[in-house]
């Protein structure tokens, strides 16, 4: 039959007072085994098509307030509306490579 921990001072008895490989909860971020060199290329990857889908969705808005200005009103204000959209993405896109270690503490 198993033992119930019934104390506090059970529970800390379990616990390793050495350092073992795989007991440190606050490791510096590391890569696993091949993908030291694939992780940056998708990360690039990623990052080059989110700058060419900006500079697309810029395009397009400023089409759409082009052909929006006369007698479509309504089309100018979707493609005034979407600057906001593209210029949001666009400045997570390029704060996400410092947000993100400042975060997790990598």
């Amino acid at each position: 039959m198993h033992h119930l921990l019934t104390t506090l001072t059970d529970v800390v008895a379990l616990v390793p007072l050495d350092k073992k490989p795989g007991t440190n909860w606050n490791a510096p971020p590391a890569a696993p085994p091949g993908m030291d060199s694939i992780m940056p290329t998708w990360v690039g990857w990623a990052k080059y098509a989110a700058i060419g889908g900006g500079i697309l969705g810029l395009i397009a808005c400023g089409i759409m307030m082009m052909i929006g200005r006369r007698n479509r009103s309504h089309l100018a204000a979707e493609g005034a509306s979407g600057l906001l959209w593209v210029m949001a993405g666009l400045s997570i896109v390029a704060l996400a490579g410092g947000v993100v270690p400042a975060i997790v503490g990598g």
